[in-house]
């Protein structure tokens, strides 16, 4: 289904209730698989969180996690050492290209036995649950922190614990320390010191409620808004300001593009700052937080401002490769993006056409990040129903805030 947005001047301020983050969420419901006295509150009505939830509770040989990213690292882990149990993971046609050596070959060191159904290196992998053989594993620190947080996740559950030794430059450290965090939060020991993470066993934990804190990624788009509003504000729940998430990140990128955030009682409020000086630091690095990489660049270019980000490399692998994607899209509205396989680089344009067509390759995050574009034009998202993968309020979230769908 397209979704086409009227341009409009402004927003009306409200409130918002966000859904529970997904990357949040999908941890800790794998950590109640192996610790089943944990309740969650504020779980992601997201569809990967679903598809999570489903997967940990079949008892079928295959099971399809269509787009979910997340999911298939985190269910190879989990399903790896499950005694006995054989089982065939698989996922969309995108979800097939998508690599899964790299976790793979860390499961295998460990002793797990995993093939490969179709192309090597990639989904469906048949996975032949048995305990680990030894407790230590090492791997590229410069790969997806979504593998490394998987060996995180089944850690405390193996006999001796997991050591985990990480070459080179890490990226995305706020998702492993969020991983750290969360098994903290449930009482189990752990530490990440010098490249090395050390998890230490534990048979059982003591009943926690967990509550998730809402999605900050989710949160950008209305960081988006703001930006590229005349005059407005909107309060949004449930988060924290000593968040786990590295897309908390936002506070400080937005300040420099005339968006302030108030802390409140498990809220923030984000209001345009008038008069405010858009310009963005030359080569922000988002190696910690490429997830806000789109947001950020739609915003620049609703501006007219140009940006240039680093640290993007893992934004290739992703539902899409999401550089190209930008690069087509804005061009497509007027714009020019030049990227390469760790950058992008946005020129400053006070051009943009109206009527555009925004195509998502299957993608939530394009479909969102265009959405702001409102504010300065008209224009129409196609398959706009891909929101629901990680956001399936969004559209229902945006006329509440005066935005014109049809």
């Amino acid at each position: 289904m397209n979704l086409t947005l009227q341009h409009i001047s402004n927003i009306k301020n409200n409130t918002l209730q966000i859904t529970g983050s997904k990357s949040e969420t999908n941890r800790v419901l794998l950590l109640q698989a192996l610790y089943p006295n944990i309740e969650i509150e504020n779980v992601s009505n997201s569809d990967d969180s679903q598809l999570m939830q489903k997967a940990l509770a079949s008892s079928d040989e295959v099971v399809d996690i269509h787009h979910a990213g997340t999911a298939m690292r985190f269910l190879t882990a989990y399903f790896a050492i499950k005694e006995a149990r054989e089982t065939v993971l698989t996922g969309s046609k995108r979800m097939k290209e998508r690599p899964i050596e790299i976790l793979v070959d860390a499961l295998k060191q460990l002793g797990c036995v995993i093939h490969y159904e179709e192309e090597s290196g990639y989904p469906p992998i048949r996975i032949q649950g048995k305990q680990p053989k030894t407790n230590k594993v090492s791997l590229q620190a410069n790969i997806s922190s979504q593998y490394i947080s998987a060996l995180m996740l089944i850690a405390s559950s193996l006999p001796e614990g997991l050591e985990i030794s990480l070459e080179g430059k890490v990226t995305s450290v706020p998702y492993i320390t969020m991983t750290l965090r969360l098994l903290h939060d449930i009482g189990i020991e752990g530490t990440y010191d010098n490249n090395i993470i050390t998890i230490k066993p534990t048979k059982e934990v003591v009943s926690k409620s967990v509550v998730v804190e809402s999605d900050w990624s989710s949160a950008s788009y209305f960081y988006s808004i703001i930006a590229l509003s005349n005059d407005a504000s909107v309060t949004l729940g449930s988060y924290k300001k000593e968040s786990y998430q590295g897309d908390s990140s936002l506070v400080e990128i937005y300040k420099h593009l005339g968006v302030e955030t108030i802390f409140g009682e498990n809220t923030i409020t984000l209001r345009k700052v008038s008069n405010a000086e858009h310009q963005l630091p030359t080569g922000l690095d988002l190696s910690n937080s490429p997830d806000i990489a789109q947001t950020i660049v739609v915003t620049c270019f609703g501006l007219g401002i140009g940006c240039y980000l680093t640290g993007l490399h893992t934004l290739k692998i992703k539902e899409t490769d999401r550089l190209e994607a930008l690069k087509t899209e804005i061009k497509k509205l007027g714009g020019e993006v030049h990227v390469t396989e760790d950058s992008l680089q946005l020129e400053p344009s006070s051009v943009i056409h109206k009527d555009i067509l925004i195509s998502t390759y299957n993608d939530h995050r394009m479909a969102m990040a265009f959405a702001p574009l409102a504010l300065k034009t008209s224009l129409s998202i196609e398959d706009a129903g891909v929101v629901s993968k990680s956001y399936p309020d969004f559209w229902e979230d945006l006329k509440k805030l005066g935005f014109k769908t049809f």
